[in-house]
């Protein structure tokens, strides 16, 4: 059964520039990893409330920074064996200065894929 993890990161807005770079730089790696099916990377800009969705508007276009820049890194891979090589692959490259723009740890959340 497929495996995936969603991990967001909130970044200091002094750090985006970097955290950018870092991650495009690290897509090239991630994409060999044995066994991945999908890899995604969002920058959140974006928010919605109620109004819109009842209303069918488009989302509202965030105008500032508070304390981060959030984003969502979403990979799936073909199972957990293939998703834990992934995760030391990273760790081993990436992992530290990855932390360094972080506002806060990371949040990882992780499960069988359903659909």
């Amino acid at each position: 059964m497929p495996f995936a993890e969603v991990c967001v990161y909130q970044v200091k807005p002094q750090k985006v520039e970097e955290f950018e770079a870092l991650m495009q730089e690290a897509k090239g790696s991630l994409e060999q990893q044995v066994g991945l099916l999908s890899l995604r990377l969002i920058k959140r800009g974006y928010r919605i409330d109620m109004e819109q969705i009842r209303e069918g508007l488009p989302p509202i276009e965030l105008t500032r920074i508070v304390k981060s820049v959030k984003y969502v890194l979403f990979w799936e891979f073909d199972s957990k064996e293939s998703y834990g090589l992934a995760q030391k692959a990273l760790y081993e490259s990436y992992w530290k200065p990855i932390e360094r723009c972080l506002v806060a740890p990371h949040d990882k959340y992780l499960g069988e894929t359903l659909f």
